[in-house]
């Protein structure tokens, strides 16, 4: 102990300030508790201040200076020859948004009357956490704790970040000025957004998946449509590479995350880890000490914002005595390119290989009235269902804001609707929304504006 500390008592104490930090905090406010929250940056996290937020304000913001450059246009009757862009001032714009955001959380934690501690913290037990910081060391006992640290990218030997020559997909999008070329490494949906962004901006990209195709998992046929986008774009794409040899600088490295877990000191409140470093919790997020919890990115699992902030609110709830758990069918997954890709729940192949009799129905964007008027036809949404009762296993759309899409499919795969629930609803006209109803009824063998499948 250090010489004259005091112990703070609280109830429930929070480690982190992302998403998911945040969100546990107001819900466990909300229910009653007084909150403390403790982080060495600023509340957000990295999603706010340097990952989701800045990556989707400058693929904003880069899409229109590209639609502006677009054959399209001129069969529009529009003509744009002297369309600039500014990459300090696309940064500047970038950076209000993220201010407005932040400044946006401050208010809601004040607001919630949290209490928020400006420092990095440790256990010293599985009552207690250390936290040094700007007030110099101060020690809090607490009832409940809510572990929310995130993580970090993971590292590859021999390729050490540096911010200037290899970096990682934070630092990438804080480049002062525009590199002519810029080689990226990975095949996740930040890697392929990171190409298309620069891309965008007349960066020479090389994109280096280690596998044989972009975004393992998703649906061979929509993994096409995007990759015929990045090509469109100037995008060079190699499969099956490997990192070993390449020396192109900057190099973006996209490989996932690290569970951000190391310096917490976890073996002293006796804290069980994974394997992969995240730590080991169960359905309600409760660790292996049942009064300390863990969200997000620091469990190991998918690193993903909406995660954190629904495992952030089961905790809270948890920890208020309510009977809940962390148990959604379904993650929805978007990938900002151009076009836009999400999916939810099984493509077809994963589907059989769970054992399920499939039937399947896909739509063309070519086909659709909104689609046509919006000059983007390359697309398609796609449905997998059980052949013997029609619930709905999966979805996949390309198609403009297939993310805004993607959540009608989520919902219904979440409340086990069927594909003739889905046609039975009334659609608004025109809209991108139709083509979920096209393929549910492609499915059914009775599609209306397409041919039928036999």
């Amino acid at each position: 102990m250090v010489v004259g500390d005091v112990t703070t008592a609280v109830d429930v104490l929070v480690l982190g300030a992302g998403p998911g930090g945040y969100v546990a905090s107001i819900r466990a406010a909300q229910l009653g508790h007084h909150v403390t929250l403790i982080d060495q940056s600023l509340p957000g996290g990295t999603c706010l201040h340097r990952g989701c937020i800045p990556l989707k304000a400058l693929l904003s913001s880069t899409e229109r200076y590209q639609q502006t450059r677009q054959e399209e246009l001129a069969s529009m009757g529009i003509s744009a020859p002297s369309v600039t862009f500014n990459w300090a001032e696309m940064q500047a714009w970038k950076q209000s948004v993220v201010d407005r955001l932040a400044e946006g959380v401050r208010r809601l934690l004040t607001g919630n009357r949290i209490d928020c501690v400006h420092g990095t913290g440790w256990f010293i037990n599985d009552r207690e956490l250390r936290v040094e910081g700007e007030h110099g060391s101060l020690r809090f006992k607490f009832e409940h704790c809510i572990i929310a640290t995130g993580a970090d990218p993971a590292l590859l030997a021999g390729f050490p970040f540096d911010g200037e020559h290899i970096l990682t997909p934070e630092q990438a999008l804080m480049l002062p000025a525009l590199p002519e070329t810029l080689a990226i490494f990975g095949d996740d949906y930040i890697a392929l957004e990171l190409a298309t962004l620069f891309a965008r901006l007349n960066v020479q990209v090389k994109l280096y998946a280690p596998g044989e195709q972009l975004l393992p998992g998703i649906d061979p046929a929509a993994v096409r449509l995007v990759q015929a986008g990045l090509r469109k774009l100037g995008v060079q794409v190699e499969t099956n590479a490997t990192i070993a040899n390449r020396t192109e600088r900057p190099l973006v490295v996209s490989q996932g995350v690290q569970p951000r877990t190391a310096g917490l000191h976890l073996d002293a409140a006796a804290v069980t880890l994974t394997e992969n470093g995240g730590i080991l919790v169960n359905s309600m997020q409760q660790s292996s000490i049942p009064h300390i919890y863990a969200i997000g990115d620091c469990t190991g699992g998918r690193a993903l914002a909406s995660i954190a902030m629904k495992q952030g609110k089961v905790a809270a709830e948890t920890l208020s005595g309510q009977r809940v758990q962390y148990a959604p069918l379904v993650t929805p997954l978007v990938v900002h390119t151009s076009p836009e890709l999400a999916t939810a729940g099984y493509s077809a192949t994963q589907a059989a290989g769970a054992g399920y009799a499939i039937t399947t129905g896909r739509f063309p964007l070519a086909a659709n009235g909104r689609a046509l008027t919006l000059g983007a036809d390359n697309g398609v949404a796609m449905l997998v269902a059980s052949a013997g009762d029609g619930i709905l296993l999966g979805a996949t759309i390309v198609a403009p804001r297939a993310g805004d899409l993607i959540s009608q499919a989520t919902l219904a795969i979440e409340m086990g609707a069927t594909l003739t629930d889905l046609t039975e609803i009334l659609y608004a006209h025109p809209g991108l929304s139709e083509t979920i109803l096209e393929s549910a009824e492609n499915a059914l063998g009775r599609a209306v504006h397409i041919v039928a499948k036999a």
